[in-house]
């Protein structure tokens, strides 16, 4: 059953009821407050330009926990070897709207679910510290980034993008390896999370890790 939100109420069903394909809800707003409590409760915002927002709780999660991140020997060399510059929170806007251009040419259109209100609303986030960026660079331009919320030590991640081979990649396995994080939401899986060590865990399993404090 899908339900409607209410703009004036910041409230949201019971992730349990989604539908079999994770949606849960339709309307609301993208202000900082319903998006923290949506994230608190597995629940993320994902539509395309021109449509209502739709919320998702997917029954399975799409996860890495930090320390079986697969890095290959290859991978692991290239880190090492200082090919790239990796910096945090110094370029927000700019990954966002990398990630927006990015998925654009790889869908082949000029639509993205990274839509202009979307990148406004995580801009907002970010600038309340709530919202953080991964940047990958060479000398000084930048090629690769991700971006998502950070909710009791989950890194809930929202896109990354790559310009030149495996700067995502560079910036997934930096993640990881602050030893910040219990857990690196990925949310829907794609064969190149699953090369990087992403798994499918039940959401009941992932709403009790990410609920947990400290």
């Amino acid at each position: 059953m899908v339900f409607g939100l209410d703009e004036q109420l910041l409230q949201f069903p019971d992730p349990s009821l989604a539908d079999e394909d994770g949606l849960l809800a339709i309307g609301g707003d993208l202000k900082p407050e319903r998006l923290i409590q949506a994230y608190s409760q597995g629940i993320f915002p994902w539509f395309s330009e021109g449509d209502p927002i739709l919320w998702f709780a997917p029954h399975e999660r799409c996860v890495v926990f930090p320390d079986k991140v697969k890095v290959s020997k290859s991978m692991s060399k290239i880190l090492k070897s200082g090919f790239f510059t990796i910096t945090r929170n110094q370029a927000f806007a700019m990954v966002i709207s990398s990630c927006a251009k990015v998925d654009r040419t790889r869908q082949g259109q000029d639509d993205t679910w990274i839509t202009g209100d979307m990148q406004e609303a995580y801009i907002r986030l970010h600038q309340k510290g709530l919202a953080h960026s991964i940047e990958v660079w060479q000398e000084d331009q930048l090629v690769g980034g991700l971006y998502g919320l950070i909710i009791n030590r989950v890194f809930c991640g929202e896109s990354m993008f790559s310009l030149v081979s495996n700067a995502s990649k560079a910036a997934f396995i930096t993640l990881c390896r602050s030893k910040e994080f219990k857990l690196i939401d990925c949310q829907l899986p794609n064969p190149h999370l699953m090369t990087l060590g992403a798994e499918m865990i039940p959401a009941a399993r992932y709403l009790k890790i990410l609920k947990q404090q400290g």
